[in-house]
């Protein structure tokens, strides 16, 4: 598929077998057979319409939470840059917010315009598209509670808005139409003083600080928290701390965080997550579920 695929014309930047690695905070991984970086949402529309509906597309965020496989990515990587990252201020502590938009500017433009309640983005690398497709969260709050609707390109080019209800949330997980696109949202705060929120904010940045291994090449949390329990602690209890595969290590600050110690593969941290999932069942009962999600050809 790759040397014979037809692609229709675009305005942006359309490029074959790009490597990934250096676009996803693992700095692991392989080749997207394209990569599409839309102009703007019509581009992308009109691209969507025109594609073979049996191409696979992957919308791809800051990667922050993503294993790209060394066989790479099938398909059509679809990648949302600055024409997708404006925000504006509107009624009602209401913000709406291009899909690109990084969450920490998502809440720094609130505190400035004195809406509380956003704080939590500040703590959570990526961006808004990866928020609302997995339900985004970090320190007691989500995506959920924040989201009025969102904006989604579906497969057949069709631009759709849908309201919070549609979507269908639980933990990390939504039900956005197979092969949607999200390209922007609505988020809904309350009146705030933006002295206190700035204050909450770097409360946040500096627990992440003292708590994740921020400065590394990482992933994100692993594993999703099983009800009523957290995923590090039943880690750390089956002694996974600092355990390694190849270059893969566990990190021994926070042990629901692997880490790409220079030289790792992709296969080497997702076979590293797995020996972890295998000793936590050994050790405990429990069956971790996978957060980072873990694309491609092996």
């Amino acid at each position: 598929m790759r040397a014979s695929l037809s692609l229709p014309k675009v305005r942006g930047t359309l490029t074959q077998n790009a490597p990934l690695a250096k676009l996803v905070w693992f700095k692991a991984g392989g080749v997207a057979d394209w990569l599409f970086e839309p102009a703007d949402v019509d581009d992308l529309r009109a691209f969507l319409a025109e594609l073979d509906p049996a191409v696979p597309i992957m919308p791809l965020g800051l990667g922050s939470n993503l294993i790209v496989r060394d066989g790479g990515v099938p398909g059509v990587t679809i990648r949302l840059g600055k024409p997708f990252a404006g925000i504006e201020t509107e009624a009602d502590h209401t913000l709406r917010c291009g899909a690109g938009a990084h969450g920490v500017l998502i809440a720094s433009t609130a505190r400035d315009a004195g809406i509380a309640g956003l704080e939590f983005l500040r703590g959570i690398p990526g961006t808004l598209g990866g928020f609302v497709r997995m339900n985004g969260g970090a320190y007691g709050r989500e995506t959920a509670d924040v989201l009025v609707e969102c904006e989604v390109v579906l497969r057949n080019g069709s631009l759709k808005t849908l309201p919070v209800a549609e979507l269908g949330y639980t933990y990390r997980h939504s039900q956005l139409p197979e092969g949607a696109v999200v390209v922007g949202a609505r988020l809904k705060g309350e009146a705030g003083d933006p002295a206190a929120i700035g204050a909450e904010m770097e409360r946040i940045a500096q627990a992440r600080e003292n708590s994740q291994p921020v400065r590394t090449k990482t992933g994100g949390s692993t594993f999703k928290n099983p009800e009523g329990e957290k995923a590090w602690q039943l880690v750390d209890a089956a002694g996974c701390r600092g355990m390694m595969r190849g270059g893969a290590q566990v990190s021994e600050k926070h042990t629901n965080f692997l880490i790409n110690t220079g030289s790792a593969t992709s296969a080497d941290i997702e076979q590293l997550g797995e020996d972890v999932r295998a000793k936590v069942r050994e050790n405990s009962g429990v069956e971790l579920e996978w957060e980072i999600q873990r694309v491609g050809r092996k």
